[in-house]
């Protein structure tokens, strides 16, 4: 039970602290090479854009687990404070459904890549591992959104007062 926390607790930071100590390590290498040694790398900065990309869909789920994504926090005190934990619920099912999408067009274009068997130029990387990062990424931020619903849900039962503008740092 303690591993399912920490992994519960520390997944994404974990991850995006990895994928942003390698790409600085690669891409500092690869500064060396070229301006100390006078050679470059041919792979360096495919593996650090195709790193950059996991790391960007992995930081949406962070994001979402510590219920910071991208909304327009300004227009929840546009409603009455009575309505605006409901409206928060509404617009994380939102998010929730376009996650949903964005999984199962992943899926889709993963099945593609994996027929295509399509690799990247500089390091022979199968493309499918770079296009799954938008689903996992994803699913991830699915999972950590229904967390976020039965959270606020919860509160909502707990504190009938519960105002989620109150959680907000404006």
């Amino acid at each position: 039970m303690k591993i399912l926390k920490l992994i519960d607790e520390y997944l994404e930071m974990s991850i995006c602290v990895v994928l942003m100590i390698a790409i600085a390590v690669i891409l500092g290498l690869q500064v060396f090479m070229r301006y100390v040694m006078q050679d470059s790398l041919s792979w360096s900065e495919e593996l650090s854009r195709y790193m950059f990309i996991w790391l960007i869909y992995v930081g949406i789920s962070y994001g979402a687990k510590i219920m910071r994504h991208i909304k327009i926090d300004a227009s929840l005190y546009m409603f009455p404070k009575g309505w605006r934990a409901k409206i928060v619920i509404i617009g994380d099912f939102l998010f929730l459904i376009f996650c949903l999408i964005v999984i199962y067009y992943s899926i889709t274009l993963v099945q593609r890549q994996l027929l295509l068997d399509q690799t990247s130029p500089a390091i022979g990387m199968p493309m499918w591992i770079v296009y799954a990062a938008p689903g996992v990424g994803f699913a991830l931020t699915s999972f950590r959104e229904i967390q976020t619903i039965i959270f606020r849900i919860k509160q909502i039962k707990e504190n009938k007062n519960y105002d989620p503008s109150e959680e907000l740092n404006i």
